[in-house]
Formats: C-alpha cells, structure tokens, sequence
C-alpha cells in the first residue's frame, strides 16, 4: 500500500497544530498541507489518507462545508474527517454543528486528550473501513453498507459487478507487477468515469479482478457504456506490441496443450430494483453474481442487466425471514418486523418484464472495434431475453 499521509486543512492559512504533528510523526504519517479546498479533493483520489485534519477555529462555516462535501460524496466519506477548534467552552454550538455535518471527531485544547482523541478517530476509521492495497477503494464493508442504504432510503438503484475477462493468462504471462497495473488502471477507470457521470455512486473493490460500482438507476448505463469504452481503448497498450497485433497471445493450459489467449476484455453484471423488491443485500449479491457470470458467457467487452420481476410475494417473505433467522444481524432493508412487506410495483404496460434492453445490432457491435471511439458495448437482444425470463 502507498505511504499513507495525514492531511491538514486551514481556511485561516495556519499550520498544524503541534499535537497533530507529534500524532503524524508517531504514526509515520507526512503530514501534507492542503490551503486551498479545492484541492483537497483531487489529494484524497490520488492517495487513501489517514485522516483529514480541518482548522474549524471560529466561525468555521467553511470547514463545516469542506466536512458537509467530504461525507456527501460516497468516494471520499469513508476518510476520517476531525475538525479542531480553540477551548470547549464558549464553542459548543460549533462543535455540535461539527458532530452533524459528520465530523468522525471534535478536537478542542492541548495536551495528552488530544493525541489520544486524534489517534482512536484513526483506529476506528481502519476498523469500520477496509480497503484494497492496491486500488485504495473501499472493500466489501463498505460495498454492503452502501447497498443497504440504498435499499433503506427507498430509491431506484442499479448494482454493477465488473470483472475482467482473460485476466489470470494475462498474469501468468506477463507477471504480477503487470497484473496488478491492470487492476490499478481498471480502478481509476472506474472511479474517474462513474465519478464524473454518477456523483452520487459508489466504487468499491471485492478483491482480485472483481469491482462493485452502484448508481442511481438513470445514470448506470451510461457508466457501463464510459466504463467499457474508456477500457477497450486502454487495455490494448498494457500488451506487448507482437500481441497487441495479433489481438491475442499464445498460452498453454494445464494439460500443456497450446491455445490462442484473447485481449483482456471487461464483462459487468447488473441487477436493478426497477422490477423488484429487495429486501437483504445478500438477494442482490447473489444476482449480480449470476449477472456477472452470464455476461463472461459472451465474447469481447459487455454489460447485462437482469430485466426479470419479483419472486411471489410467499417466497420473498419466507425468503426475508430465513436470512433474519440465520443472521440476527443481517442488514434487513425492510419495514417492521410486524409490518407487511410492500407488494412490486407492477410493469408498466410498455415495459413488460421479459422486453430486450435497447441494444446495438449484433453486427453492430462485431463490426466496430475497441478502437472506434463510437464503440458501445451492450448486451445484444439475446441477452436482455433470456436475463428477462422470455
């Protein structure tokens, strides 16, 4: 994992104060000064700090919006965000309205309180949050949290499983430092695209060649369509110029028998909420694992969504009450346990469940290449009836 750094943040154009310093040197952490806000964002997408440290010395409205912006956008709140101010009294409006904007921590006045407040608020953002050495993105904690927030706030929603195709011949080609390049470049390109179409989705890292982005149901096509296009234009030049060619290498498989290795292309699995009714985010991972799997089916780069419609409404509450009954502490995303479960909105009349996904022609899709800055890989027709029960 990159070196992790502190960041500090003064509107006020001061420097640290000397606790956190002792506390950064401790920890091995550079302590970097930010001045201008605006960058504060682009710092936390090049590097995963450890914390974020705001000079919120009154008034401090601009540090209570520098903190409203941090914990608002799903890519940077898992950062730690402690707002420090002058002595406790005379400023406990200020540090409640800290506490709302979703400060992780309060710091007032010096000494050893400080330092041990200051280094728990870290401790217990690495606890909470895990990420992934490489890419830096949130892990399946946070991938889990947020689909179940999404569940519990009630709107549409789309979850998109991403994983690379021809990826472990591609590593034992080429080694792992080049595997791990391909991740690194794989994560950017999910973060800069679906952050830039999506402000309000999600990335995280399962592990491996495995991403989770979600997004608000309007806006995940069109990230899948960037996310492909952006990667068919990329993922050639990580080759070597005779494969790159050839469009493919030659690799052995386990009986040592010779055969021709594609280009790595990206398959992404999406299940949406637009036909159904969830009520577990275990439902939900469980498609778009079998979305992802359906997608791998198919030759070159391609995202499906599952079109089908709810379960019997007897199935889905057994099904609801079966998980509670094995995890009491299952994040349920439904109503009281007495309530009844809210029935699936029916299909609209020119939307019927089994109807294909506007798609390009089949030999639309063949005849352009990862080159043609037009190329939009989508399911063909095929796809979206047999992922809609047709």
């Amino acid at each position: 994992m990159p070196q992790r750094v502190l960041l500090h943040h003064s509107s006020h154009g001061r420097a640290a104060p000397d606790a956190v310093r002792e506390f950064a040197a401790a920890a091995g952490y550079p302590v970097l000064e930010v001045h201008d806000a605006h960058e504060i964002h682009a710092r936390v997408s090049r590097t995963y700090p450890a914390a974020l440290v705001v000079d919120a010395t009154p008034p401090g409205d601009a540090a209570l919006a520098l903190c409203r912006q941090m914990k608002h956008d799903a890519f940077t709140s898992v950062v730690p965000v402690v707002m420090y101010m002058g002595e406790k009294e005379g400023n406990e409006d200020l540090a409640a309205a800290a506490l709302e904007a979703g400060a992780d921590e309060v710091l007032h006045g010096h000494g050893r309180e400080v330092l041990l407040r200051l280094k728990l608020a870290v401790a217990r953002a690495e606890r909470d949050v895990s990420v992934h050495p490489t890419t830096l993105l949130p892990g399946t904690v946070q991938i889990q949290r947020d689909i179940a927030e999404r569940l519990r706030g009630g709107g549409k929603f789309a979850v998109c499983y991403a994983d690379l195709d021809h990826f472990k011949e591609f590593n034992d080609r080429y080694g792992y430092v080049h595997g791990d390049r391909v991740i690194l470049i794989l994560s950017r390109i999910l973060r800069e695209v679906v952050r830039a179409h999506s402000p309000a989705a999600f990335v995280g890292h399962i592990g491996g060649d495995d991403f989770i982005f979600n997004a608000p149901l309007d806006d995940f096509r069109m990230c899948c369509e960037e996310v492909i296009g952006v990667f068919n234009e990329l993922i050639a030049l990580q080759y070597a110029e005779e494969d790159r060619e050839r469009g493919y290498f030659v690799g052995k498989d386990r009986r040592g028998e010779v055969y021709q290795v594609p280009l790595m292309t990206l398959s992404i699995g999406v299940v949406t909420n637009e036909h159904r009714t969830f009520v577990h985010t275990a439902q939900i991972s469980e498609l778009a694992t079998e979305m992802k799997a359906y997608a791998k089916t198919f030759t070159g780069s391609i995202y499906v969504v599952d079109r089908r419609t709810d379960q019997p409404r007897f199935e889905q509450e057994a099904f609801a009450r079966s998980l509670v009954s094995q995890d009491p502490l299952a994040m349920v995303a439904a109503h009281a346990e007495n309530e009844p479960l809210p029935d699936a909105p029916p299909p609209s009349p020119d939307e019927p469940g089994a109807q294909a996904i506007p798609a390009a022609p089949a030999d639309t899709a063949a005849a352009a290449g990862p080159s043609d800055p037009g190329y939009v890989a989508v399911a063909p027709a095929a796809v979206a009836r047999e992922a809609g029960g047709a």
